[in-house]
């Protein structure tokens, strides 16, 4: 029944995917206006994110600032609707640059595997298109808590090609990554997302603590594994949207023994990633629900349940 359900959301995000895209771009905006104007959810979160971590903004300052970034938001769902009902070789020629693509190679050639760190900047469906271009990989991905709705994601990410295996966020999947590292294979990995509790440590992430994930750091360290960020960002002012994809060397500290040491480091370099253009990072994640151990602190999150 699942798999019924997965092939007529499929269908649907077939059909709105095949809209021009400067109508797609007005439907965007259109609901990004719509969450503002009903306070919804991603208006809610993204603006007490702002309040956590932009107080160097004033009110009118973050509404301004928010406005753009859920335009952002809703034009990223539309767009990847149509990388996910695209054949990928056509959605590969939306990447209009490619920087650090030697770096990415040397990484490919190196027998002790290679771990790719893709943050929630730009649009990492994309990316992950690239990436199974280059090399088969394995993604470490948090599965939904609706059966449809992994029947939906396994069957669009399996667009990226057969050299894309999705390993669920667990014990046995994180014993896959690590074996297929063993073997000098190429893993990818969204290293922002908060890990449960007692299985990351807080680190500073934009001047507030966030608990981050030591998986990361383990899995590199154990490993030995080479280390790199990738994100693909939008480029400005084009229509429909291109996108310049970035590939840079991680900081050594991010395998350090020492899991603190690792998820200051990861955390420090995801955020110079999204400060390049911060409405292009994910800001209706509620990254900081957890707090510090004995700080007092609530989840800053919780007037907005509702």
């Amino acid at each position: 029944m699942s798999e019924l359900a997965a092939a007529l959301l499929y269908a649907l995000a077939w059909a709105v995917a095949r809209l021009p895209w400067p109508l797609l771009r007005l439907l965007a905006d259109g609901v990004a206006r719509l969450w503002v104007a009903t306070d919804a959810r991603e208006a809610r979160v993204a603006r007490r994110n702002l309040e956590l971590i932009r107080p160097d903004l004033d009110a009118d300052g973050r509404e301004t600032l928010l406005g753009e970034i859920l335009r952002t938001t809703a034009r990223q769902a539309f767009e990847t609707l149509r990388l996910w009902t695209r054949p990928a070789s056509r959605n590969l020629l939306d990447i209009a640059e490619v920087h650090g693509e030697a770096l990415f190679d040397a990484a490919l050639a190196d027998p002790r595997g290679l771990v790719v760190a893709a943050p929630h900047m730009g649009n990492w469906e994309l990316l992950n298109q690239w990436l199974a271009m280059k090399t088969p990989l394995a993604i470490l991905y948090r599965a939904p808590e609706s059966a449809v709705g992994e029947a939906f994601l396994r069957r669009v990410r399996a667009n990226a090609g057969g050299q894309v295996e999705q390993v669920r966020a667990e014990a046995a999947g994180v014993r896959t990554l690590l074996k297929r590292l063993q073997k000098g294979g190429v893993v990818g990995i969204l290293p922002d997302q908060q890990p449960k509790a007692g299985e990351g440590e807080f680190a500073p992430f934009f001047g507030k603590q966030a608990l981050t994930m030591t998986l990361f750091g383990r899995l590199a360290g154990r490993s030995g594994a080479r280390v790199l960020f990738a994100w693909c960002e939008r480029l400005p002012g084009t229509s429909p949207p291109r996108f310049a994809l970035r590939i840079e060397a991680a900081p050594e500290a991010i395998g350090d023994a020492d899991p603190r040491t690792a998820v200051a480091a990861l955390n420090a370099a995801v955020e110079a990633i999204a400060r390049r253009d911060f409405a292009q990072y994910q800001w209706t994640y509620k990254r900081y629900t957890l707090r510090p151990p004995g700080s007092g602190e609530a989840n800053p999150y919780l007037d907005l349940y509702r």
